[in-house]
């Protein structure tokens, strides 16, 4: 899955900004599915609408520049419908947290305990915020599947984590001990 593909899903579902489309990139339902940013989603929106598979229209604002608001045509849909058809790649999982667990062994212990529950906290936060996307509104079956699937592979993460993280205390070194005459 692409950039444009992504625009394509997005506008799919109602029209949006170059701003909007990154926002729900970042924050929204979509930030699970491919990493976007500003300077790859302008260039994709330029080329779908130079493609005729995106429209857009310039609404002025008050006090504001002027926004560029794109809409997805019967064309783009049926692209989007074909670039779904097609294989699929890899997934891919990036994680600061697990190159951090990866070198526990060179850091102090009550680090690496503080940094697991730190991500423990924020995976317990992301998992919330998907039951509170559920509950807040009316979803369509493959949206609700595809929440349920987020909330599974968060709640097997914490679970592992707090089944295992004493392996991972365990495997950090020792906090140097302090000479008593300091």
């Amino acid at each position: 899955m692409n950039v444009r593909t992504l625009c394509l899903s997005i506008l799919f579902e109602d029209e949006a900004t170059g701003y909007e489309i990154r926002r729900r990139c970042v924050e929204g339902e979509c930030s699970y599915f491919v990493e976007a940013s500003f300077g790859s989603i302008y260039p994709a929106l330029a080329k779908l609408e130079d493609e005729r598979l995106v429209t857009s229209r310039t609404e002025q604002q008050e006090g504001k520049p002027a926004k560029k608001v794109y809409s997805i045509t019967e064309a783009g849909r049926t692209a989007f419908a074909q670039e779904l058809s097609g294989p699929l790649g890899d997934d891919v999982f990036r994680s600061p947290f697990l190159l951090f667990a990866r070198y526990a062994h060179i850091l102090p212990a009550a680090l690496v305990e503080e940094r697991i529950n730190e991500y423990l906290q924020r995976t317990e936060a992301d998992r919330s915020k998907l039951e509170e996307a559920m509950a807040g509104r009316t979803l369509s079956a493959s949206d609700t599947w595809v929440m349920n699937y987020g909330r599974a592979v968060m709640g097997v993460a914490e679970q592992h984590l707090r089944s295992h993280m004493h392996e991972l205390i365990t495997l950090a070194r020792a906090e140097p001990k302090k000479d008593a005459a300091e």
